[in-house]
């Protein structure tokens, strides 16, 4: 579907409602089943009630006007055979109502766990590209069209064009003269019906485009009440606001005026059919042409009474078909994403070495990790210590093939050394340590982890090799010890202690009013930025990691609280290789090199002492004279 909120049934939108229906024949084909005879019994069942008139006025209600000594009693067996269907009827639609609200939820369950697992496995350049409010749209708005369309379209359409069958065939057998005035009538519904269910379609799919807009809106300004209030910047989001608010009420505005004159002018057609047919059927009759008796036209007129109401409510179910088809469109556009590419077949591995030094590796966790190398040439694998030893080689990167952030970037980082990045915002410093974990895969050139090519090695298993503290902190909604159990999740308490004091977060946590079960939420606003800080601090100590990236760690931490966290800092880097990016330069003074970026390009490196000596743009930021921007 277009931004404009076109509709076309095109072939995509047949796969779409095939691919939809899928999972309701394919996981509830018994019970789909089940609600197709049940729609079937409950319409022949609404029919029968309009069909007996005939047969009760012509054969029993009109013999029996004038005798003298009516026997009611075959009347009375027709009227219980009639309550009879009338009863299974009611039951019928008892249950296929309830089986289509099972299978409604089921579907969406199914859905919402496709959805969400195959979001998990899609790369980082999705969430970059889509907002987050127009990804929770898919769970919410979209998904809920799915359940009015499963729960109640699906069912009222079948319901309908089986009432519609059944009731032309009845018409039909009743008087063949007066259905063709009731072909008339269809040509002239089905004209009506499509040219007004067009022009509703089309502004709810424009209505629903606007929903997921507002809501991305409504959810980035949630998240920024802070810097809107700092900048004072209520009215220009409030006139942001109800520019989107109008779009969206136009959009609602005109699809409900549309699906709202459905009924009106349906239903005044079908009280034209009811008054032609009623002309039309006395006229033959006085004039005696095509067996038309009283309880003939008594049961057409109710046909043709009832007629309409099916076309009335499959128009009506149409906007709901076309909105869960537009959202369903989304839903699979999320679904169908290109997950991200994992070639790697290098895994992680628990390892010991025996006596001779050679690596075994064990199922147990032992402290001790090596790479597990299979070699497809001769089928044999070998084992790699894991030590931390990182290099770059002629790397060039850019997040679009035109705009290059990287190039030619060669440097190494030995294990156990500290390597620090400096430079202005978009020198491509946090893209660096991007490249090293895999959010994204270089253009040119190669990153080797311990002489393997990252590219070779399973990106879940480099990553677990990996501990990294950003310097945007996220506290998920649960304790702070299950926070701090998210960098090893069969860390065990003692194991969470020991980084938090690593960390010099155990402090502050024991003053809390639970402690360690302290629940945080809304991201740890209960906790200042600094204290949250901390916590992403301990998390990246109890993952343990032979390697660690530092992300302005210590950006949102008091010059005094960075001096108490530094030493911890100095424990978790002791013996890993560790990547720094930071503003203040105080913190990197000890770093076994520092590189100098500008534009993708490393300017200057080396120690802290060599730089200074220098005199260049490092000597400047230190000295002040130049500010990081």
């Amino acid at each position: 579907m277009s931004r404009e909120g076109k509709l076309r049934i095109t072939g995509n939108t047949v796969k779409t409602a095939k691919r939809l229906l899928s999972y309701v024949t394919k996981s509830y084909k018994k019970e789909f089943v089940a609600v197709f005879f049940c729609i079937i019994i409950s319409s022949i069942a609404s029919i029968s009630v309009s069909l007996s008139l005939k047969f009760l006025l012509d054969d029993f209600i009109i013999p029996l006007i004038g005798q003298a000594n009516p026997d009611f009693a075959e009347l009375y067996r027709a009227l219980a055979l009639l309550g009879t269907i009338f009863l299974c009827g009611v039951l019928a639609t008892f249950c296929y109502t309830r089986l289509m609200v099972k299978i409604g939820q089921g579907v969406l369950k199914q859905v919402r766990d496709e959805m969400f697992e195959h979001m998990q496995t899609l790369p980082i350049r999705y969430f970059d590209q889509n907002t987050n409010g127009s990804i929770m749209s898919l769970y919410t708005n979209d998904t809920d069209t799915l359940r009015q369309m499963i729960n109640q379209s699906i069912p009222q359409v079948l319901m309908s064009a089986i009432t519609i069958v059944v009731t032309f065939l009845s018409m039909l057998l009743l008087s063949p003269l007066l259905t063709v005035l009731a072909v008339v009538m269809i040509g002239v519904l089905i004209l009506v019906s499509g040219k007004i269910g067009g022009n509703s379609g089309k502004y709810f799919v424009r209505q629903q485009l606007d929903i997921a807009q507002i809501t991305g809106y409504v959810e980035e300004r949630m998240n920024g009440q802070r810097v809107i209030k700092i900048f004072n910047h209520e009215k220009v989001t409030e006139q942001e606001f109800d520019e989107l608010n109008e779009k969206l009420c136009q959009s609602a505005a005109n699809a409900n005026t549309y699906a709202n004159m459905m009924g009106p002018i349906i239903g005044n057609i079908g009280n034209l059919q009811f008054v032609l047919t009623a002309v039309l059927g006395g006229a033959l009759s006085v004039a005696g042409i095509g067996n038309i008796t009283l309880g003939v036209m008594a049961s057409y007129l109710q046909f043709t009474r009832s007629f309409t109401q099916p076309f009335m409510q499959v128009a009506q179910q149409f906007n709901s078909i076309i909105m869960a088809l537009a959202g369903a469109e989304r839903i699979f556009a999320m679904i169908d994403a290109e997950p991200e590419v994992d070639e790697g077949y290098v895994t992680l591995v628990n390892c010991r070495k025996d006596e001779k030094g050679n690596i075994i590796e064990c199922p147990e966790r032992t402290g001790m990790w090596a790479w597990k190398h299979p070699h497809q040439a001769d089928g044999t694998v070998t084992y790699t210590e894991l030590k931390g030893d990182v290099r770059f080689f002629d790397m060039t990167f850019g997040y679009t093939e035109d705009k290059m952030v990287l190039h030619d970037l060669t440097l190494y980082a030995k294990p156990g050394q500290k390597l620090a990045f400096v430079g202005s915002t978009g020198a491509g410093k946090t893209t660096i340590t991007n490249l090293i974990n895999r959010f994204y895969d270089v253009q040119d050139g190669k990153i080797r982890y311990d002489g393997i090519n990252i590219n070779k090695i399973k990106k879940r298993d480099l990553r677990r090799s990996l501990g990294i503290v950003l310097q945007d902190t996220h506290l998920f909604t649960g304790t702070i010890m299950e926070n701090i159990r998210y960098g090893r999740l069969d860390a065990t308490d003692e194991d969470v202690y020991a980084a938090a004091e690593l960390a010099h977060a155990d402090g502050f946590i024991r003053m809390l009013p639970d402690g360690y079960n302290t629940r945080l939420s809304s991201d740890g606003e209960e906790l200042s930025q600094g204290q949250r800080q901390l916590l992403a601090i301990a998390r990246a100590a109890v993952a343990n990691s032979p390697v660690l990236i530092l992300d302005e760690a210590t950006s949102s931490i008091d010059t005094r609280t960075e001096s108490i966290v530094q030493k911890g800092m100095d424990n978790l880097m002791s013996g890993r290789t560790v990547f720094v990016i930071a503003h203040r330069l105080s913190t990197i003074r000890n770093s076994d090199a520092i590189m100098v970026l500008d534009h993708g390009r490393i300017i200057e490196r080396g120690t802290h002492e060599e730089l200074l000596k220098e005199h260049g743009t490092y000597y400047q930021l230190y000295t002040g004279k130049l500010e990081l921007s």
